[in-house]
């Protein structure tokens, strides 16, 4: 497979430091608040001093101002000499540190971890809040690893869009971690990748970028893929496993916005080079003409130009008239990672379909593990998961922090990130790294899993 590929492809001490135009906000952890609840009695109840909290929320020195049952605040860290909402004086031994961010904000251990974070965290927009919930998840696989022993210290900044990250590097605990994981903004990778390397610091890009800054710095690890990469991935997959046993059929679902479109026309460029036969048709075909495209012979794979719910169903629905027409037809579905997030309504139609779907990841909703994660997730932080994260941010924020710590703490600076260095079984995403040339290193993980019509289920790796 991977020849054919090469073919076709050519102590937690937890800070949050937000820092704009010079002015900097350190903030240890977020609240909910609950029904009844105090300006008063949160301050309180976090060891800190009433000012202390309108200063690290600003909106509550707006006039009318009221605290609300489901409002997110943020939680400073107590100042030696301030007055608690109880008249004591706060010291270090009366900071209260709650555990959703970390019970182990003592003595850093001599041989502990140090982890930084540098990545949106506020509740300003959808990527702050994306970022919170991944964060999140690395904190729950730190208390994970720590039970096993494993100690970390966490350095977390807020550095939002826009932000000069070169500001939050003068931090001087930044040139003390051993890894970094973040940014989320492209013009802030060249930046923080040479800091990296100039203090010899590992850093993880944990989600979609632009720049080729991997392909010269070897200090960074690259969790992403291109586009292109994962459609000649898929396209490999797809010719591996069908081009000699199965008729593809190309549905058209006249979705006009479809993002899928560069995989479809690059896999019939490819079905033509190789004078492997295919049929088009459309979902508004009528009965008749949309069922002579198919093959009674042998079985037929079925790719759809759209990745949406809508036009799906729509498909569906056209294959359900088929099936009853003719019950002895074969039929597969090739699909899009973003199916996953169907999986509430749709998944008994993927078995009945023989779906395959190319990918980086799975989200297992009926895993016992992942369910574990989750009943943990809303144990802690008195919320659920976001419902609309595929993949979920705090899965991928748990996954990676237990591959690269794990990692690190057996094979120190000489971790190269392959799947065989790391004994864990991801929950959602598997990581094996290879090198790019003399640079840095990019996440090669590809699977297939596939919604058998007996009601199970495999994952291909690739």
């Amino acid at each position: 497979m991977r020849s054919y590929l090469k073919y076709l492809l050519l102590v937690f001490a937890v800070t949050f430091s937000f820092t704009v135009m010079a002015q900097s906000v350190q903030w240890r952890d977020q609240h909910k608040v609950k029904r009844r609840e105090t300006v008063f009695g949160i301050a309180k109840e976090y060891g800190i001093s009433i000012q202390q909290l309108i200063d690290a929320n600003p909106v509550m020195k707006q006039t009318g101002y009221e605290l609300k049952k489901g409002d997110l605040i943020f939680v400073p860290f107590a100042k030696e000499g301030d007055f608690n909402p109880d008249g004591t004086v706060a010291t270090k031994d009366s900071r209260k540190v709650t555990a959703k961010a970390t019970d182990n904000n003592k003595v850093k251990p001599i041989n502990a971890i140090r982890v930084g974070v540098m990545l949106p965290l506020h509740n300003q927009d959808g990527d702050g809040k994306r970022m919170i919930e991944y964060y999140r998840g690395i904190l729950l696989a730190l208390n994970q690893l720590k039970s096993e022993g494993i100690t970390t210290e966490v350095h977390a900044w807020n550095v939002p869009k826009g932000a000069d990250i070169r500001v939050t590097l003068t931090d001087k605990n930044a040139p003390n971690l051993d890894i970094i994981f973040g940014p989320l903004y492209s013009d802030q990778v060249k930046p923080l990748a040479d800091f990296c390397r100039n203090n010899n610091i590992k850093l993880v890009i944990p989600f979609s970028i632009t720049g080729n800054e991997v392909e010269t710095n070897p200090n960074i690890f690259q969790v992403y893929q291109t586009e292109e990469t994962l459609n000649n991935k898929a396209i490999a997959c797809f010719l591996e496993r069908f081009q000699k046993s199965h008729h593809p059929v190309f549905i058209n679902c006249n979705d006009v916005n479809s993002q899928v479109g560069a995989f479809t026309s690059s896999l019939r460029k490819q079905l033509d080079l190789q004078k492997i036969k295919y049929d088009l048709t459309s979902t508004s075909s009528s009965s008749a003409d949309f069922a002579k495209h198919f093959d009674a012979s042998r079985p037929n794979v079925v790719v759809v130009n759209s990745e949406k719910s809508p036009q799906l169903n729509e498909v569906f629905a056209k294959l359900a008239q088929l099936k009853k027409a003719r019950p002895g037809i074969a039929i597969s579905l090739y699909g899009y990672s973003q199916w996953f997030v169907y999986q509430d309504y749709d998944l008994d139609y993927f078995f009945k379909y023989n779906t395959y779907i190319p990918t980086t990841y799975y989200y297992n909703k009926a895993a016992d593990k992942t369910k574990e994660l989750e009943a943990l997730y809303q144990e802690q932080y008195n919320e659920p998961m976001a419902k609309q994260y595929i993949p979920r941010m705090a899965i991928t924020g748990y996954d990676q922090a237990e591959f690269f710590v794990r990692g690190l703490k057996q094979h120190g600076k000489n971790f190269k990130g392959t799947a065989s260095e790391v004994k864990y079984k991801p929950l959602q995403t598997r990581y094996n790294f290879v090198r790019v040339g003399q640079g840095g290193y990019v996440n090669d993980n590809f699977q297939l899993v596939h919604f058998k019509t007996d009601q199970t289920m495999e994952n291909l790796v690739y």
